[in-house]
């Protein structure tokens, strides 16, 4: 019976390891969190100030980027 040990051995294993798993969880929420500025123009959401200048430079070259004290 030596395969009966080995089989409960890795249901325990399988087990633990799943535990790990759903205790980790997801990172959408953390990344929902960071996301605190968006474009006033085509409503994307970004991290910080100096991504909205970039953002600007490559989508919308033309528009006036807004001040900092705009988004704070």
């Amino acid at each position: 019976m030596a395969r009966g040990q080995q089989k409960e051995q890795a249901q325990q294993k399988r087990a633990e390891k799943m535990q790990k798993d759903q205790k980790s969880g997801s990172q959408k929420d953390a990344q929902k969190a960071g996301l605190k500025i968006i474009c006033p123009i085509c409503r994307l959401p970004l991290t910080n100030y100096n991504c909205l200048k970039e953002h600007y430079g490559g989508k919308h070259p033309k528009a006036d980027i807004p001040g900092p004290e705009t988004f704070q």
